[in-house]
Protein backbone atom coordinates (compact mmCIF):
# COMPACT_ATOMS: atom_id res chain seq x y z
CA UNK A 1 0.00 0.00 0.00
CA UNK A 2 2.13 3.33 -1.03
CA UNK A 3 1.86 5.83 1.26
CA UNK A 4 -0.32 9.49 0.99
CA UNK A 5 2.51 12.41 0.74
CA UNK A 6 -0.15 14.21 -1.94
CA UNK A 7 0.22 17.19 0.31
CA UNK A 8 3.09 17.04 2.38
CA UNK A 9 5.16 19.73 0.01
CA UNK A 10 4.18 23.26 0.24
CA UNK A 11 2.10 23.90 -2.91
CA UNK A 12 2.06 27.98 -4.57
CA UNK A 13 -1.90 26.41 -6.39
CA UNK A 14 -3.89 24.28 -4.61
CA UNK A 15 -5.82 22.48 -7.32
CA UNK A 16 -9.41 21.61 -6.00
CA UNK A 17 -9.16 18.13 -5.34
CA UNK A 18 -10.12 15.38 -7.57
CA UNK A 19 -10.13 11.37 -7.46
CA UNK A 20 -7.59 10.94 -10.64
CA UNK A 21 -4.85 8.68 -10.44
CA UNK A 22 -2.29 10.04 -8.26
CA UNK A 23 -5.51 10.05 -5.25
CA UNK A 24 -6.11 6.15 -6.23
CA UNK A 25 -2.54 5.15 -5.84
CA UNK A 26 -2.14 5.91 -2.47
CA UNK A 27 -6.17 5.52 -1.67
CA UNK A 28 -6.22 2.90 0.94
CA UNK A 29 -3.74 4.96 3.10
CA UNK A 30 -5.56 7.94 2.37
CA UNK A 31 -8.74 6.56 4.14
CA UNK A 32 -7.33 4.95 6.87
CA UNK A 33 -5.49 7.45 8.05
CA UNK A 34 -8.31 10.09 7.37
CA UNK A 35 -11.46 9.00 8.23
CA UNK A 36 -12.16 8.00 11.89
CA UNK A 37 -13.64 4.50 12.11
CA UNK A 38 -13.89 3.68 8.14
CA UNK A 39 -12.79 -0.10 8.81
CA UNK A 40 -15.43 -0.54 11.66
CA UNK A 41 -18.26 0.78 8.94
CA UNK A 42 -16.69 -1.79 5.97
CA UNK A 43 -17.06 -4.71 8.76
CA UNK A 44 -20.68 -3.65 9.53
CA UNK A 45 -21.79 -3.50 6.21
CA UNK A 46 -20.77 -7.14 6.02
CA UNK A 47 -23.36 -7.99 8.59
CA UNK A 48 -25.49 -5.03 7.19
CA UNK A 49 -25.49 -7.12 4.04
CA UNK A 50 -26.13 -10.36 5.43
CA UNK A 51 -29.50 -9.18 7.23
CA UNK A 52 -30.96 -7.36 4.42
CA UNK A 53 -29.54 -8.18 0.93
CA UNK A 54 -33.02 -10.47 -0.86
CA UNK A 55 -32.42 -12.88 -2.83
CA UNK A 56 -32.50 -12.00 -6.72
CA UNK A 57 -31.83 -8.55 -5.86
CA UNK A 58 -29.07 -5.83 -6.60
CA UNK A 59 -27.09 -4.42 -4.28
CA UNK A 60 -25.61 -1.01 -5.73
CA UNK A 61 -22.12 0.66 -4.19
CA UNK A 62 -22.79 4.17 -5.54
CA UNK A 63 -19.31 6.42 -5.47
CA UNK A 64 -17.73 2.65 -5.36
CA UNK A 65 -13.65 4.30 -5.34
CA UNK A 66 -11.62 1.61 -4.79
CA UNK A 67 -14.19 -1.03 -4.14
CA UNK A 68 -13.96 -1.58 -0.38
CA UNK A 69 -17.63 -1.48 0.20
CA UNK A 70 -18.47 -3.86 -2.70
CA UNK A 71 -16.24 -6.16 -1.39
CA UNK A 72 -17.59 -5.85 2.26
CA UNK A 73 -21.29 -6.71 0.58
CA UNK A 74 -19.37 -9.45 -1.42
CA UNK A 75 -18.13 -11.18 1.65
CA UNK A 76 -21.52 -10.49 3.47
CA UNK A 77 -23.71 -11.75 1.04
CA UNK A 78 -25.39 -15.14 1.88
CA UNK A 79 -28.90 -15.45 -0.77
CA UNK A 80 -28.62 -16.59 -4.00
CA UNK A 81 -29.10 -15.04 -7.50
CA UNK A 82 -27.02 -11.28 -6.52
CA UNK A 83 -25.46 -8.83 -8.40
CA UNK A 84 -23.24 -6.05 -7.06
CA UNK A 85 -23.39 -3.26 -9.11
CA UNK A 86 -20.38 -0.49 -8.26
CA UNK A 87 -20.34 2.26 -9.94
CA UNK A 88 -18.17 5.70 -9.60
CA UNK A 89 -17.35 8.71 -12.12
CA UNK A 90 -13.78 8.52 -11.78
CA UNK A 91 -11.83 6.25 -14.12
CA UNK A 92 -8.86 5.60 -12.18
CA UNK A 93 -10.96 4.54 -9.10
CA UNK A 94 -13.12 2.88 -10.75
CA UNK A 95 -10.14 0.65 -13.14
CA UNK A 96 -8.78 -0.80 -9.83
CA UNK A 97 -11.92 -1.44 -8.16
CA UNK A 98 -12.64 -4.33 -10.98
CA UNK A 99 -8.75 -5.22 -10.97
CA UNK A 100 -8.96 -5.70 -7.03
CA UNK A 101 -12.45 -7.43 -7.15
CA UNK A 102 -12.11 -9.68 -10.26
CA UNK A 103 -11.33 -13.13 -8.19
CA UNK A 104 -14.99 -11.94 -6.13
CA UNK A 105 -17.64 -15.12 -6.86
CA UNK A 106 -20.25 -12.83 -6.31
CA UNK A 107 -21.55 -11.34 -9.95
CA UNK A 108 -20.37 -7.80 -9.72
CA UNK A 109 -20.81 -5.09 -12.38
CA UNK A 110 -18.80 -1.63 -12.58
CA UNK A 111 -20.18 1.12 -14.15
CA UNK A 112 -18.19 4.37 -15.19
CA UNK A 113 -20.71 6.70 -14.42
CA UNK A 114 -22.05 9.79 -12.56
CA UNK A 115 -24.04 8.35 -9.88
CA UNK A 116 -26.97 11.73 -10.20
CA UNK A 117 -26.89 9.62 -13.59
CA UNK A 118 -27.33 6.16 -12.26
CA UNK A 119 -30.68 4.09 -12.76
CA UNK A 120 -31.09 2.25 -9.52
CA UNK A 121 -33.76 -0.78 -9.88
CA UNK A 122 -34.63 -3.79 -7.74
CA UNK A 123 -32.54 -3.12 -5.20
CA UNK A 124 -32.39 -4.58 -1.59
CA UNK A 125 -29.50 -2.31 -0.36
CA UNK A 126 -27.76 0.72 -1.61
CA UNK A 127 -24.82 2.48 0.01
CA UNK A 128 -23.89 5.57 -0.50
CA UNK A 129 -20.41 5.46 1.92
CA UNK A 130 -19.29 8.94 1.51
CA UNK A 131 -20.19 9.83 -1.55
CA UNK A 132 -23.41 12.52 -1.39
CA UNK A 133 -20.98 15.05 0.02
CA UNK A 134 -19.23 15.16 -3.24
CA UNK A 135 -22.78 15.95 -5.12
CA UNK A 136 -24.25 19.38 -5.23
CA UNK A 137 -26.30 20.28 -2.24
CA UNK A 138 -29.44 20.74 -4.48
CA UNK A 139 -29.37 17.38 -6.38
CA UNK A 140 -29.22 15.62 -3.33
CA UNK A 141 -32.32 15.00 -2.33
CA UNK A 142 -32.93 13.51 -5.63
CA UNK A 143 -30.37 10.95 -5.43
CA UNK A 144 -31.82 9.98 -2.31
CA UNK A 145 -35.35 9.48 -3.86
CA UNK A 146 -34.68 7.81 -7.29
CA UNK A 147 -32.79 5.66 -4.58
CA UNK A 148 -35.65 4.85 -2.63
CA UNK A 149 -37.97 4.22 -5.71
CA UNK A 150 -35.74 1.91 -6.84
CA UNK A 151 -35.96 -0.04 -3.50
CA UNK A 152 -37.83 -3.29 -2.82
CA UNK A 153 -39.85 -3.66 0.22
CA UNK A 154 -37.63 -4.18 3.28
CA UNK A 155 -34.76 -2.95 1.12
CA UNK A 156 -32.23 -0.28 3.49
CA UNK A 157 -29.65 2.57 2.22
CA UNK A 158 -26.66 2.87 3.93
CA UNK A 159 -25.29 6.38 4.15
CA UNK A 160 -22.01 7.15 5.40
CA UNK A 161 -21.16 10.70 5.51
CA UNK A 162 -18.71 13.72 6.77
CA UNK A 163 -21.28 15.82 8.87
CA UNK A 164 -21.41 19.25 9.97
CA UNK A 165 -21.77 20.54 13.89
CA UNK A 166 -25.06 21.74 14.71
CA UNK A 167 -23.35 25.40 14.83
CA UNK A 168 -20.02 26.61 15.57
CA UNK A 169 -18.70 25.66 18.72
CA UNK A 170 -19.67 21.96 17.77
CA UNK A 171 -18.53 22.40 14.20
CA UNK A 172 -15.18 23.21 15.80
CA UNK A 173 -14.96 20.52 18.09
CA UNK A 174 -15.49 18.17 16.03
CA UNK A 175 -12.70 19.39 13.48
CA UNK A 176 -10.56 19.77 16.13
CA UNK A 177 -11.03 16.07 17.29
CA UNK A 178 -11.01 15.22 13.26
CA UNK A 179 -7.53 17.32 12.61
CA UNK A 180 -6.53 15.36 16.23
CA UNK A 181 -7.04 12.11 14.84
CA UNK A 182 -4.97 13.16 11.12
CA UNK A 183 -1.80 14.01 13.34
CA UNK A 184 -2.11 10.55 15.06
CA UNK A 185 -1.43 9.08 11.61
CA UNK A 186 1.67 10.99 10.83
CA UNK A 187 0.06 14.08 8.92
CA UNK A 188 1.65 17.16 8.98
CA UNK A 189 0.20 20.64 9.83
CA UNK A 190 0.76 21.31 6.17
CA UNK A 191 -0.68 18.05 5.12
CA UNK A 192 -3.86 18.90 6.76
CA UNK A 193 -4.18 22.58 5.75
CA UNK A 194 -3.47 21.95 2.28
CA UNK A 195 -5.89 18.86 1.91
CA UNK A 196 -8.33 21.56 3.49
CA UNK A 197 -8.16 24.04 0.93
CA UNK A 198 -8.20 21.32 -1.89
CA UNK A 199 -11.38 19.96 -0.32
CA UNK A 200 -13.13 22.88 0.87
CA UNK A 201 -15.24 23.47 -2.71
CA UNK A 202 -15.31 20.36 -3.43
CA UNK A 203 -16.77 18.05 -0.13
CA UNK A 204 -19.78 20.29 1.01
CA UNK A 205 -20.78 18.74 5.20
CA UNK A 206 -23.95 19.26 6.23
CA UNK A 207 -25.64 18.61 9.65
CA UNK A 208 -27.26 15.17 10.85
CA UNK A 209 -30.74 17.29 11.17
CA UNK A 210 -30.36 17.90 7.57
CA UNK A 211 -29.81 14.34 6.52
CA UNK A 212 -32.38 12.87 8.52
CA UNK A 213 -34.73 15.90 7.11
CA UNK A 214 -33.58 15.20 3.53
CA UNK A 215 -33.95 11.11 3.94
CA UNK A 216 -37.71 12.10 5.13
CA UNK A 217 -38.14 14.24 2.10
CA UNK A 218 -36.89 11.67 -0.02
CA UNK A 219 -39.51 9.44 1.05
CA UNK A 220 -37.34 7.14 4.19
CA UNK A 221 -39.80 6.53 7.00
CA UNK A 222 -37.25 4.72 9.56
CA UNK A 223 -33.89 6.19 9.80
CA UNK A 224 -31.37 4.95 12.50
CA UNK A 225 -27.93 6.36 12.98
CA UNK A 226 -25.63 3.85 13.93
CA UNK A 227 -22.96 4.84 14.12
CA UNK A 228 -20.50 8.11 14.66
CA UNK A 229 -16.86 8.72 15.10
CA UNK A 230 -16.13 12.89 15.75
CA UNK A 231 -17.48 14.17 12.78
CA UNK A 232 -18.00 10.49 10.48
CA UNK A 233 -21.10 9.16 10.71
CA UNK A 234 -23.90 6.59 8.99
CA UNK A 235 -27.48 5.92 9.04
CA UNK A 236 -29.37 2.82 7.68
CA UNK A 237 -32.67 3.78 6.10
CA UNK A 238 -35.63 2.04 5.41
CA UNK A 239 -38.57 2.89 3.34
CA UNK A 240 -41.23 1.58 5.34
Amino acid sequence: MSTDQLYAAPRQHLDQFTFDEQVAAVFPDMIQRSVPGYTAILHMLRLITTTYAQPHSQLYDLGCSLGAASLAMAQGLTQPGCRIIAVDNAAAMLARAKSALATQSVPMEFIHADVQTQPVHNASLVVLNFTLQFIPIAARTEVLRKIRQGLRPGGVLVLSEKIAGPDTAQDTELQRLHHAYKRANAYSELEISQKRTALEKVLLPETQATHVQRLQAAGFRQITQWYQQCNFVSWIAHIC
